[in-house]
């Protein structure tokens, strides 16, 4: 049964109403002793209002587009959920910024008290931390998902988890060993280790990973920080088919990986135990990071992923990949 159309007192007592709530955000009450009328009065003419289709709301942002990117990326790469930032024109620290800055207000999002987070390191997890300003204290743990390469501050995955637990008001389990081992029998010994072992359990476990995704191209790629290289070794590795770094093993293109001695002495999770988390979220800026994202995503383990407009245009269309840059 359609609702009867209001005579014309009732019709402008209406759309006063509607003016004031709507387009000056009187409350309820305010509006209410603007008009002589009851609150509850104000609120039966706001939703007849509504009924009679009276209110339309239509919201506009000049960042429409990015939005639109996100829905195109979850639609075709099976994602969950995908944050896209603009692009800093000839300035790839901003954009790392800007990228670390989304992501932390995406944690933030989606963090509950009493939930694990595990991290690697890497520059994109640094700038998530160096980001992240916590409205409330959330009781959380926060693990490493590797050992650790002492040297540089977003080498040190023990480091970012403490300051990231700080950042939050949780606390910090850590990971007492070298992320490289010396041989594969040593990398076995440590990660039976009790200490390690149990960190990792928890790891395994986490509610929410959070992931930066390496490439091996650039020569100023972490993870030559991680495990220098002589020059002819990375052009080695860039001939084998290996195109990125997850979790500090090489992979490559489909997403596996890579048979290649180093990852066989890794103290760390192997990407493959990332299916036991809640949410994996994977964060990278810049276009050299479009095919290790692309490799990423062809071995299923993200689930949502926070990256630059650039580089997610270079995903979608590789041959048109020309952003609206900030």
């Amino acid at each position: 049964m359609t609702e009867a159309s209001p005579n014309y007192e009732t019709a402008r007592q209406i759309h006063a109403v509607l003016v004031l709530h709507f387009v000056e955000g009187l409350k309820q009450s305010e509006i209410a002793t603007k008009l002589n009328l009851s609150t509850s009065k104000v609120n039966r003419l706001i939703a007849q209002g509504r009924r009679m289709g009276m209110v339309k709301i239509d919201i506009k942002s000049r960042f429409q587009h990015l939005i639109d990117c996100e829905e195109q990326m979850v639609r075709t790469t099976g994602l969950n959920s995908a944050v896209i930032t603009p692009t800093a024109s000839g300035n790839p620290d901003t954009t790392l910024q800007q990228v670390g800055r989304a992501a932390a207000n995406f944690l933030l999002e989606t963090l509950r008290d009493g939930d694990v987070i595990a991290i690697t390191g890497g520059k994109a997890i640094s700038a998530v931390v160096e980001n992240l300003t916590a409205d409330i204290a959330r009781d959380v743990t926060v693990v490493p998902l590797t050992g650790g390469v002492q040297g540089k501050y977003f080498t040190d995955v023990n480091h970012l988890a403490t300051q990231l637990a700080e950042r939050l008001g949780g606390r910090a389990m850590l990971v007492h060993a070298p992320l490289f081992a010396e041989t594969r029998a040593q990398r076995d010994m440590l990660m039976e280790v009790g200490s390690v072992r149990d960190v990792f359990d928890i790891a395994r476990k986490a509610n929410v990973a959070l992931l930066g995704i390496g490439s091996i191209q650039a020569a100023d790629s972490s993870y030559y920080d991680l495990n220098p290289v002589p020059e002819a070794d990375r052009k080695m590795l860039a001939n084998s088919g290996v195109v990125a770094e997850l979790l500090a093993h090489l992979i490559g293109d489909d997403g596996r990986v890579a048979d290649y001695p180093l990852n066989h002495r890794l103290v760390a999770l192997d990407p493959g135990d990332l299916a036991e988390c809640g949410r994996v979220i994977g964060i990278a800026s810049g276009l050299e990071k479009a095919r290790p994202i692309r490799a990423t995503l062809n071995g299923g383990y993200l689930d949502a992923l926070v990256l630059d407009e650039e580089t997610a245009l270079n995903l979608l269309n590789p041959k048109e990949s020309k952003p609206n840059v900030a």
